[in-house]
């Protein structure tokens, strides 16, 4: 797969051509994408031919439209047969696209339909750029409604933890900012907690947003809802996420899915409303978007403005995120979920064997 090769090796797949037919597939394939190799047109036909059949790692499976328009959600099929999620969202100056790094997720997040499948693999870097060059390629021929059409902004909160899956996160990275040409500021890294992923990142040398899923700041709550907090417990993810605001200057942002009798009460937004200040972060609120493997609902919509509110007056800076793309199976994992129970499959049937092949340091 072309995408799989390293920007800098891209010259290796064309052995009998001219050095600078490298540099021209640089650009077709992250400055100037295109759906189709056939489009590629200061190439020779030998070489569009060559390169069309393994033009992408994976093929488009589900194309889903919600949100009068604004909103597209892709399920792609990767050439093992494992399927991912990306989703596409207009606004009126920004166009976001919100990527997966691993098939799967081992982190088990109860309210998850993602972590309801258990762990496959790791996204190699190419497959993870790939989404966002597939999505300038669309936007070219196909813009959504009164939104740019480019990509703008990049949020790694698709299917899988990020820090998780370290190397080919960098690496997807790397060729973001330093071959397609994004800024570090419009990308979003998301993370439940992974600190030794969290301490990586503030090594780079780029300045990306960091945003982390808190969901409780209970501690025993918290590993209800996410597990990981036994290995990596709540007040190390909050010291890990001051010092990549201290290293960076760059405000974190806590999220909070917000969830009916579970991290809904006045205790909570206290305690949440405390550590962003003690961070200088900023909080973002989302009710839940449900699973149909989990009974998790989120609260009404005047719970849901108290909770706000009592943020607020504790001091927090805060802003409620409408749920998107509810009606074509936005939320991570679930239009995975539903395509499985579709084909008569189980997502349960193997997530405990496959979460245990992720070593966590």
């Amino acid at each position: 797969m072309v995408y799989l090769a390293e920007p800098e090796h891209l010259g290796d797949l064309l052995p009998n051509e001219p050095n600078y037919r490298a540099d021209q597939l640089t650009e077709w394939l992250y400055r100037h994408p295109v759906l189709d190799a056939s489009a590629m047109t200061n190439l020779p036909t030998s070489v569009r031919e060559s390169i069309g059949p393994d033009l992408w790692p994976f093929h488009l499976a589900v194309d889903q439209v919600g949100d009068g328009g604004a909103t597209r959600k892709w399920l792609f099929s990767c050439h093992d047969g494992s399927q991912i999620e990306t989703v596409l969202m207009g606004y009126p100056s920004r166009t976001t696209l919100c990527i997966s790094s691993q098939v799967g997720c081992a982190m088990g997040c109860t309210f998850c339909a993602t972590g309801q499948f258990g762990f496959d693999r790791h996204l190699a870097a190419g497959e993870i750029v790939a989404q966002v060059a597939y999505a300038n390629a669309y936007l070219a021929s196909t813009p959504l409604p009164r939104s740019p059409e480019r990509i703008t902004n990049v949020v790694f909160m698709g299917m899988g933890e990020p820090l998780a899956n370290y190397k080919h996160t960098r690496e997807s990275i790397r060729r973001m900012i330093e071959v397609m040409g994004m800024s570090a500021r419009s990308i979003t890294v998301s993370t439940v907690g992974f600190v030794p992923g969290m301490r990586k990142l503030i090594e780079e040398p780029w300045p990306v947003n960091l945003a982390v899923s808190l969901h409780s700041t209970i501690p025993s709550e918290r590993t209800r809802l996410v597990p990981i907090n036994d290995r990596y417990p709540i007040d190390d993810v909050v010291d890990a996420a001051f010092e990549y605001y201290a290293a960076k200057g760059r405000r974190v942002s806590l999220e909070w899915t917000l969830i009916a009798g579970a991290n809904d009460s006045d205790e909570e937004a206290i305690g949440l409303a405390r550590i962003a200040r003690k961070i200088h972060a900023h909080v973002n609120v989302i009710a839940l978007n449900p699973t149909p493997l989990s009974t998790d609902r989120p609260p009404d919509r005047d719970h849901v403005r108290r909770f706000i509110a009592t943020l607020a007056r504790e001091g927090a800076n805060v802003t409620l995120r409408d749920t998107r793309g509810q009606d074509i199976d936005a939320a991570c994992g679930q239009l995975r979920l539903r395509n499985t129970r579709t084909q008569g499959k189980n997502p349960l049937s193997r997530s405990v064997s496959a979460q245990r092949t992720v070593e966590l340091p």
